[in-house]
């Protein structure tokens, strides 16, 4: 029997596919080999003939008589043809798919996991804590036992957002009714039913530069005209924003994403202002306000509204885990039936055990008492961070000031976007994962920093990576050593004077 191995695979899948096609080409009937003598002709191991026989015996292609051996089978089976090449991607078949392929790549999104990294400074992700996951699967069993296994009401359990009222009322200042209280899958829900409720193609809307890059993907995929205003000190100047009117205006009052900055109680007074006088809505993440380290914060942009022009998102995501997908969104009164039939339209309604299970865990005490202990770690944590950046500075970094949530950025002063890029790249390379601050800006900017999330870390994982980040900060951007001080002046030639007795007499002066 003549067979050619083609080189693909296994040497058993190789012999498969040889025998296979022997046996198509006109062998039906015939007896094969016996396997030892088969392993001898094609310098095989015998255990590989048999793996070949056996599979396609498997596969009805031979028959086993007894004492006389295997033969191809008769009638040979069906032999299914090879499946066709994969496609490659159509055009896009919508002008919303258009978008979306212009403006969002899943492969690209920044803040995801760092290959072959040991340790990295990942943002957005939040604290592991083994006592949270035993409570909440309680609260699960529980609400299994008693929640209608039937669709929950569109606009969310009542007793979840009665709930979630109580704890904006006493953590936010922000007074809600639960006819208001909205649901949703998380923030990114909220954000796609704020802008299917809101925006159309070409429609103005406002961001903050840097921003949470999924608000600008959302709102690009639905046509918008994004305009991208500074953030400072006091969060995002309100100076420059369109005369001629925004539809939408999105904003981090309480803590900025990314920066850390706090809204100022004027440039709030004064965003609230012009929302009244071009009829604008107002977007208002507080996606992390739970957790603050330094003084009390400022309310809640919604708290001040007295024109119900600010639409309040929240998540329960970062405060317990991001599995979870719940949040909530405060609807202004007007908009109330328009976001209720938009998100019946997405989904329906959000999980109802889940909803059951969180309103428990948030009546009985456990959600603050769990934000309680995660704010004490998380300062440790945001200290350890603190102390080691600066520790392996030496001129070269800024630490922004940020007293909330659970990642710093760090600007590095005198470098751009590429230079960061190379310590990264160096970085990942002794197993070290870093972000850059560049994916959030709208707008090419003229210096580099980093992102660095402290949440999922210990506080001896963070010192272990700083450890490493300290190498990576000397090897690319070294600190020039001091200037060596100039050497002493030579010391002045000894003038020798000559002992003797002068004319005047003996001595010196």
């Amino acid at each position: 029997m003549e067979l050619q191995l083609d080189g693909n695979g296994t040497l058993h899948a190789q012999l498969t596919r040889a025998l296979k096609a022997a046996m198509l080409a006109g062998l039906v009937g015939s007896r094969l080999p016996p396997s030892r003598l088969l392993a001898r002709e094609l310098n095989l191991s015998r255990n590989t003939v048999l793996a070949a026989y056996e599979q396609l015996r498997a596969e009805g292609f031979i028959e086993s008589r007894v004492g006389s051996g295997s033969y191809v089978a008769t009638p040979l089976p069906a032999v299914r043809p090879a499946p066709p090449p994969p496609l490659g991607d159509v055009a896009a078949q919508s002008t919303r798919a258009r978008r979306v392929r212009e403006c969002f790549e899943h492969g690209a999104m920044p803040g995801r996991d760092v290959p072959g990294a040991r340790h990295a400074f990942q943002y957005g992700v939040p604290m592991a804590n083994p006592a949270l996951s035993s409570n909440w699967a309680r609260a699960l069993s529980h609400a299994a036992l008693y929640t209608s296994p039937g669709y929950p009401h569109t606009q969310g359990l009542l007793e979840l957002r009665e709930a979630t009222c109580d704890y904006l009322a006493r953590r936010r200042g922000v007074h809600a009714l639960p006819q208001d209280v909205l649901i949703v899958g998380g923030t990114q829900q909220a954000i796609a039913l704020i802008a299917d409720v809101l925006i159309d193609p070409g429609d103005v809307a406002v961001i903050e530069d840097p921003h949470y890059f999924a608000i600008r993907s959302v709102l690009q995929a639905r046509g918008a005209c994004m305009r991208a205003m500074d953030v400072d000190g006091d969060g995002m100047t309100c100076d420059e924003l369109p005369r001629s009117g925004a539809k939408l205006l999105c904003v981090t009052p309480s803590h900025q994403f990314p920066t850390g900055a706090v809204m100022s109680l004027s440039r709030r007074m004064a965003l609230l202002d012009y929302a009244k006088r071009h009829q604008a809505w107002i977007f208002e993440d507080d996606y992390d306000g739970e957790f603050r380290y330094g003084g009390k914060p400022l309310a809640a942009l919604r708290s001040l509204d007295e024109h119900n022009r600010v639409i309040y998102v929240g998540t329960f995501s970062k405060a317990l885990f991001p599995a979870m997908r719940l949040g909530y969104l405060v609807m202004p009164p007007q908009l109330r039936r328009d976001f209720i039939s938009a998100k019946w339209l997405s989904d329906f309604a959000s999980p109802g055990i889940e909803q059951a299970a969180l309103a428990h865990f948030i009546k009985d005490g456990a959600f603050e008492r769990h934000l309680r202990r995660t704010a004490h770690e998380l300062k440790a944590r945001r200290q350890a961070l603190i102390d080691g950046l600066r520790a392996c500075s030496r001129g070269r970094l800024r630490i922004e000031d940020s007293q909330a949530g659970m990642h710093l950025v760090v600007w590095l002063p005198g470098h751009g976007d590429a230079d960061v890029a190379g310590l990264i790249a160096h970085a990942q390379g002794i197993g070290l994962g870093l972000y850059s601050i560049a994916p959030y800006y709208l707008r090419p900017q003229d210096r580099g920093g980093l992102l660095m999330g402290f949440g999922a870390m210990s506080v001896a994982e963070i010192e272990q990576s700083l450890a490493l980040f300290a190498r990576s900060l000397d090897a690319v951007f070294p600190v020039l050593s001091a200037k060596p001080p100039p050497p002493p002046p030579a010391p002045r030639p000894t003038r020798r004077i000559r002992q003797g007795r002068s004319r005047a007499g003996s001595g010196s002066r």
